[in-house]
Parts: C-alpha cells; sequence; structure tokens
C-alpha cells in the first residue's frame, strides 16, 4: 500500500505502464498531452537519455498542487548505441538481428513531479538473448509487431519467452516502469 497525499497521474498510453502502475494497487488517471518531443542533446551520455527525456515529457504539464505526475521513458542501449522504437518491420528486424547472442541494457529514466518539485532517476537492467534465428524474427516481427517497443521487442512477449537467457535487475524495468522504485521514491514523498 502507498502512503500518498498526492492524487497519481501516470503521464502514458502504454498499456504496460499502465499495468505495471495497476500492479502497485494505487488509484491513478492516465493523462497524456500529444506531440511531446523526444528529442535529446548529441552529447548526453546514453545513461542519462531516458532520464533527460521523461523530465522534459514532465514539463510539458501543468499540475495543481495535489497532483503527482509519473512520467517515464525507456531506451534499449546495445554498446554505445541506442536503439528506439523501430520506424517500420525492417528496421524492427535489423534491431534484432543485432540484439541477437547479445547482452544489453533496458535504461528506463522516471520523472516524479509535483509542484513542489522533482524526483528523476533511471533504472539499468542488463538483459541477454541467445542467437535468434531469421525465422523466429520474422515470425515475431509478423506476429506481434513490436513497433510501439525500444528495442523493437517486449520481454513479457514470445520473444522474451524463446530468446532471453538471462537478465540481471529489474524485469519490470524491461517492461517499461521500474515500479520497485517508484514505489520506494513515492513513499518518500509522502
Amino acid at each position: 500500500m502507498i502512503a500518498n497525499k498526492y492524487k497519481i497521474i501516470l503521464a502514458s498510453n502504454s498499456p504496460r505502464r499502465k499495468e505495471l502502475m495497476k500492479g502497485l494497487d494505487v488509484d491513478f488517471e492516465v493523462r497524456v498531452m500529444p506531440g511531446i518531443s523526444e528529442e535529446y542533446p548529441a552529447d548526453l551520455p546514453v545513461e542519462q537519455i531516458s532520464q533527460y527525456i521523461a523530465c522534459e515529457k514532465a514539463a510539458a504539464y501543468t499540475l495543481g498542487v495535489d497532483e503527482l505526475l509519473v512520467t517515464a521513458d525507456t531506451v534499449v542501449v546495445l554498446g554505445d548505441e541506442v536503439l528506439g522504437k523501430p520506424a517500420d518491420e525492417a528496421e524492427a528486424r535489423r534491431m534484432l538481428h543485432a540484439l541477437s547472442g547479445q547482452t544489453h541494457r533496458v535504461i528506463t529514466g522516471v520523472a516524479l513531479t509535483t509542484t513542489q518539485g522533482q524526483r528523476a532517476f533511471h533504472v539499468a537492467t542488463e538483459v541477454t538473448f541467445r542467437t535468434l534465428t531469421d525465422s523466429e524474427i520474422d515470425y515475431y516481427v509478423d506476429t506481434y509487431r513490436p513497433l510501439d517497443k525500444a528495442g523493437a521487442y517486449g520481454i513479457q512477449e514470445w520473444i522474451g519467452y524463446i530468446g532471453v537467457t538471462s537478465l540481471r535487475g529489474s524485469f519490470f524495468n524491461v517492461m517499461g516502469l521500474p515500479v520497485q522504485r517508484i514505489y520506494d521514491e513515492i513513499q518518500a514523498m509522502a
């Protein structure tokens, strides 16, 4: 149970983020502003990108004094390359081929914002894929159409079931929201 004095607003249309917030057994509403830029400075270290974007998203909202806004952004990082959401199926296949047989990081940045201030942080999880076949990648892209997912995959979907061989860190972070850390941070704000 979250002891919280704020009305919680989740600024996300992601069904995965909504599901994860519901798992905290906290009342919240979804409020989404369209057209918020997800651009970031080219020289920003990869570890800071998702947190920067989460804070930029938060800056677009006007809050009431009793509201706490939760904004988040997730990136997949392979080496020093950031893999965002694929533009099309061909790019999704390229991303999955790059991730195949490799370990990558999933970094989710979160901003918890009120009229009194903001707590911003990021959580990183290492994910390792076994080597995927062309037919497995084709099946996944054709069947699950992962164009709305950073790195072109959802760990909670078929590709995660058959492809992920190890995970170091938070599973829920890879889904898009580090709910354990959010719980702790909101408790600290109560």
